[in-house]
């Protein structure tokens, strides 16, 4: 019978010392202070942070932080192997779809060439034992079909940003086949890899451009409406909190070396959840009623997707995890994360990870 995954005991990481890379972005700073009430001793390391305000500088300071370019293969290689790592969570990247249209090259060097630059540091690095790699729902080959992506259907990507990033996951099992064979482990080697796939992310603290939800806060705040683009195309929205529970509840798995979850992961709401844009901006509303948008008019824009939903399945079955808030619950607590600052200056970022452990 396959190992199962306690999910309410994430107390392994207590103590443990992580390495983060893209630790001064969205999901990468919530990700740290996830781990610093776990208990955790952090290293982040990625260039600072691309948003003013922007939520890394929100928090509280934290050591061991190197602001560099992943691209920098032997600054890498120097921060990891100083700070000893027993598991890497690797989030640097180049995120953005419409950026990757702009500056191709960097799109690929920063999501391709960062991520080998990233396996190459942890092959030599004897302290790693685990490897979590965070790619993206767009890796797969998209047939604009209603059914759910699995994780062995054809990867692919129409874009830059969706193609780098589907390489990056090829990359990822070829060093997984070349070097860190599960065949072989752990009488040869002693690391376990895996890839994360995670929907359309919100949450606070997101300034990003060209993302739904931050474009909604900046209009709010200038006391204007937002211009919605592909107001029709369908999405898995979820709380950043849900898919860092399952990065983490797959992060536990490798560290107590069930090689069999060393592969690759979705972790996405229920299909029936997906929103379209629109209907996501009409619920903002609802949180927050400043909020007004309006939709884009005969403008032509670069190639999105316009229907993408993921299997959960997987991560359900065997690592028992589950979307914790529904759709309507992950823009709730992401709008009044933003009232809250707006109106209040209070940062909900703790508060909300307190209340999503239930501690």
């Amino acid at each position: 019978m396959e190992s199962m995954v306690d999910i309410q005991d994430l107390s392994i990481y207590r103590g443990k010392k992580v390495f983060v890379t893209g630790h001064t972005g969205f999901k990468g700073s919530w990700l740290c202070s996830m781990l610093t009430v776990l208990g955790a001793e952090i290293a982040g390391f990625s260039l600072a942070p691309s948003t003013e305000p922007s939520h890394f500088n929100l928090l509280a300071e934290r050591s061991n932080s190197t602001i560099a370019d992943i691209v920098d293969a032997n600054l890498l290689q120097e921060a990891i192997l100083i700070f000893r790592p027993e598991i890497v969570f690797h989030l640097a990247a180049q995120p953005l779809v419409r950026e990757s249209y702009h500056n191709p090259v960097n799109t690929y060097q920063t999501n391709v060439i960062g991520t080998l630059n990233l396996l190459e540091a942890v092959r030599n690095c004897s302290s790693v034992k685990s490897v979590v790699i965070i790619t993206t729902d767009k890796v797969y080959e998209n047939k604009e079909w209603i059914y759910p992506y699995r994780e062995n259907d054809q990867l692919g990507g129409y874009d830059m940003y969706s193609s780098s990033k589907a390489c990056a996951e090829i990359l990822t099992q070829s060093y997984q086949r070349s070097f860190f064979n599960l065949n072989t482990y752990p009488e040869k080697h002693q690391v376990l890899i895996a890839t994360a796939r995670a929907g359309n992310v919100i949450g606070g603290g997101d300034w990003s451009k060209d993302r739904l939800i931050p474009d909604i806060i900046r209009a709010t705040i200038k006391n204007e409406k937002t211009v919605i683009r592909n107001p029709s195309a369908i999405r898995p929205w979820q709380h950043v909190l849900d898919c860092l529970q399952g990065y983490l509840i797959l992060g536990k798995a490798l560290l107590e070396e069930k090689k069999e979850f060393a592969e690759a992961w979705n972790f996405s709401p229920y299909s029936f959840e997906s929103r379209t844009v629109q209907e996501v901006a009409s619920i903002t509303m609802q949180v927050w009623p400043s909020i007004q948008f309006e939709i884009e008019k005969n403008i032509s824009h670069h190639h999105e997707a316009e229907l993408l939903k993921l299997d959960n399945s997987k991560a359900i079955s065997r690592l028992h995890w589950t979307p914790k808030w529904n759709t309507k619950k992950a823009i709730e607590e992401t709008i009044n994360w933003y009232k809250k600052y707006y109106l209040e200056g209070v940062v909900l970022t703790e508060h909300q990870i307190a209340h999503f452990l239930g501690i």
